[in-house]
């Protein structure tokens, strides 16, 4: 049944685009959603009709509500990407789509280059390039920048300078796609300014001009029964108006509500926990192993409860052969805390008795310690887990070393030692730190774990080429490291790795060019 005090709040709600999120009794956000007109989809959820014709997952999010929130934006791609951000930030039980690592795309360019192209990326970088985006709508992205470099006649071939020898295998400039740069058909200067154009036409300037002459040609198009290119134009004219729609980026900070309040979270936990005080420093290990083959760790850092992303690490498993998350961990945390030694005893110039941590505090004081210890270490795993990473500080003398392990299920909290768990209440501050800091080390582990099953699919293409024996791909790959290495490497330099003719080598680049 309905409160009163949901109903009256129902009746301010305006009938605008927005994203609304919903919470259960503790105050936990439960489900984040988008709708065209808030007033009418948040009304649904409160109808007692639609409760009897929902799904079980519906039905149990319906009467888990007990309060909500609404966040007003401009149009429908706003409302997209802030219920994506919202969706990462909070990562609610009843949500499944956005949950995972993706991101919108974002269009990069990288203007230093000679003849430079545009592409569509899911990750912006500190590269020097320049970046446009994000945009919610990604088939429309991709139409639209078919279309800009048709327009504009700019180039997508691989090659960072384009030649002779690359405009032999391209068919671009014959179907009237490129200005042919690679041959000087356009000097470097005229293709730079192409180049700015099509900035300007990303950043929606000039945009009306645009859709008023498409508008026209579509009209004209109709008018002279040419019904398929007038069809194409139609298409072209709607993925550029949802490609090019105003939107805001959304960011904590900026408009983005957020529930994190990181000096009071870490307040709490310390006190929960009993650690004397907030724990500034916390380091949080994952492993990921979804194969036998290649099992890898991550490490993340939080300082002051937030992201120290520079001080993140990742590992690969090497000890452990199968799928043992006990020895993975215990591995990793191993490696970790013994290089964190090595490296702050050769600062150490003094010689004492003191204990191992108090040496190397009295080093992070004094500004001498390469890397400071954390004041909380957390394993993602129940007793098992951080019975191994416990094994590991003892062995390297770390045991006084704060150390729990945070069990995914009900999220109990166990101590080395001790057979009972802590239970935090789920709406503390203190579970909610650990579970942002569990789930960072889970995604940057399953991000490493994604990138070496990419870049072992792409070396696979290797395999392919006749001819290419293991040796022989064992040695490229040890020579180059990867497969994108290889294709920017010349016949000459792969020839001189022993056994590669220069013959092999130039049809090997031929056959990765055409793959």
């Amino acid at each position: 049944m309905v409160s009163q005090e949901l109903k009256n709040k129902l009746r301010d709600v305006p009938h605008q685009p927005g994203v609304y999120l919903m919470k259960d009794r503790l105050g936990s956000i439960i489900y984040v959603g988008k709708a065209l007109d808030l007033k009418r989809r948040l009304s649904s959820y409160f109808t007692p009709s639609r409760k009897t014709r929902a799904n079980i997952k519906t039905r149990a999010l319906m009467d888990s509500i007990h309060d909500f929130e609404i966040h007003i934006v401009r149009n429908e791609q706003e409302s997209l990407l802030l219920e994506g951000k919202l969706i990462k930030d909070y990562r609610p039980r009843y949500n499944v789509a956005f949950r995972d690592d993706k991101r919108f795309l974002h269009v990069k360019v990288k203007l230093s280059d000679p003849f430079p192209k545009f592409i569509a990326v899911r990750t912006k970088k500190d590269d020097g390039a320049r970046y446009f985006g994000p945009f919610p709508h990604s088939t429309a992205l991709h139409d639209t920048l078919n279309w800009i470099n048709r327009r504009l006649g700019l180039r997508v071939c691989r090659p960072l300078i384009p030649g002779e020898t690359d405009y032999r295998h391209c068919n671009a400039d014959i179907i009237r796609n490129c200005s042919a740069p690679c041959i000087g058909r356009i000097s470097q200067q005229e293709y730079l300014e192409k180049v700015e154009e099509a900035c300007l036409i990303l950043e929606g300037k000039g945009k009306k001009a645009i859709f008023d002459e498409l508008q026209s040609e579509m009209q004209a198009a109709a008018e002279s029964l040419d019904f398929e290119k007038a069809a194409t134009l139609r298409d072209i004219l709607e993925n550029l108006r949802k490609t090019l729609s105003p939107t805001r980026q959304f960011s904590r900070g900026r408009g983005v509500p957020t529930t994190v309040k990181p000096t009071a979270d870490l307040a709490d936990l310390g006190e929960a926990l009993g650690l004397g005080g907030p724990p500034r420093v916390m380091e949080c290990f994952d492993i990921s192993n979804v194969s036998s083959n290649h099992i890898v760790a991550s490490m993340v850092r939080f300082t002051d409860g937030q992201p120290d992303n520079q001080n993140y690490r990742r590992y690969r498993i090497r000890t452990v052969s199968g799928q043992d998350d006990f020895a993975s961990m215990a591995e990793v945390v191993f490696r970790r805390y013994s290089r964190i030694l090595r490296e702050n005893m050769g600062e150490d110039s003094e010689s004492s008795q003191e204990p191992l941590i108090e040496a190397q505090r009295r080093l992070a004081r004094k500004g001498k310690a390469k890397i400071i210890l954390p004041d909380l270490i957390i394993v993602d795993g129940g007793k098992g887990q951080l019975s191994s990473a416990f094994k590991q500080l003892r062995t390297l003398g770390l045991q006084e070393l704060p150390l729990i392990g945070l069990a995914k299920q009900r999220e109990e909290v166990f101590f080395p030692g001790e057979s009972e768990p802590l239970l935090i209440p789920h709406d503390r501050g203190a579970l909610k730190l650990l579970q942002r800091i569990r789930d960072e080390a889970h995604r940057f582990a399953n991000g490493y774990n994604e990138l070496l099953y990419r870049r072992r699919m792409k070396e696979s293409l290797l395999d392919d080429y006749p001819g290419m024996s293991p040796r022989r791909k064992a040695l490229l790959l040890a020579k180059f490291g990867s497969l994108a290495r290889i294709r920017k490497a010349s016949a000459k330099e792969i020839a001189g790795i022993s056994g590669i003719s220069e013959k092999f080598a130039e049809g090997l680049l031929e056959f990765l060019d055409a793959a």
